[in-house]
C-alpha cells in the first residue's frame, strides 16, 4: 500500500467571485502584502486563504485504541482516529469530541492536547488529544465503515490512512511504555 497520505484539500482554494458583492475575483499581490490574494476590484475585499485544522482524539478503553475504518476518501477503508474538520464556533476540544462522536459513536473524557502537527504540503493543521472512552461501545457514524479498540500490538500499521495518525500512534506507545506522555509540535516533510 502507498504511503499514508494527508488529509486533501486543493490548495488554494480558487474563487470566481467575491462572496461580499458578486464581481468577479482578481489574483494579485495586494500592496503592502507578499502574497498573491484573491481580490475584489469592485468592494476591496481581500479573500484571505488560510490553513484548515483537523482536529481528533487518541481514544483510549482498557488499554486498547480506537481505530475507524474510513468510510470515505480521500483513504477510504484505512483505519484512522477519529477527526476531521473544525467548525466555526467550537473549540478545538468540541471540535475533537464531536468529532469521535461522529465517527464512533463513543463519548469521551479529553485529555490532554497530544500532538499538534503542520501538515503544510495540504495547508493543514492536525491537532490530537488523548481522550478516555467512557465506556467500550462502538457505533460508528456514515463516515466510517467500522470502529473498533485495538491492543497495541493488533494496529494496522500497513492500512493506516494518515501519516499524522501513524506517527501520533507512535508516539503514544513511545510515551506509555516511559509511562510519560509530553505533548508534541511538529511538522511532516512532503512524500513523494
Amino acid at each position: 500500500m502507498d504511503k499514508p497520505a494527508e488529509f486533501f484539500f486543493p490548495a488554494p482554494r480558487l474563487s470566481n467571485y467575491c462572496s461580499q458583492c458578486g464581481t468577479k475575483i482578481t489574483r494579485r499581490v495586494p500592496p503592502g502584502d507578499n502574497r498573491t490574494r484573491d481580490l475584489c476590484e469592485q468592494c476591496g475585499a481581500i479573500h484571505y486563504q488560510n490553513p484548515r485544522v483537523v482536529v481528533g482524539t487518541l481514544p483510549v478503553w482498557d488499554n486498547k485504541v480506537l481505530l475507524c475504518l474510513r468510510a470515505i476518501e480521500p483513504r477510504a477503508n484505512t483505519w484512522t482516529l477519529p477527526a476531521g474538520f473544525m467548525e466555526l464556533s467550537e473549540t478545538t476540544g468540541q471540535g475533537a469530541m464531536r468529532e469521535t462522536r461522529e465517527e464512533a459513536g463513543v463519548e469521551v473524557e479529553l485529555g490532554t492536547l497530544y500532538t499538534v502537527i503542520d501538515v503544510s504540503t495540504v495547508d493543514q493543521i492536525h491537532v490530537y488529544f488523548l481522550a478516555h472512552a467512557r465506556d467500550g461501545q462502538v457505533n460508528p457514524g456514515p463516515e466510517s465503515l467500522d470502529a473498533r479498540y485495538f491492543a497495541l500490538d493488533e494496529i494496522p500499521w500497513e492500512n493506516l490512512s494518515f501519516r499524522s495518525v501513524s506517527t501520533t500512534l507512535k508516539h503514544y506507545i513511545s510515551d506509555l511504555a516511559r509511562g510519560q506522555f509530553e505533548t508534541r509540535y511538529y511538522s511532516l516533510p512532503p512524500s513523494y
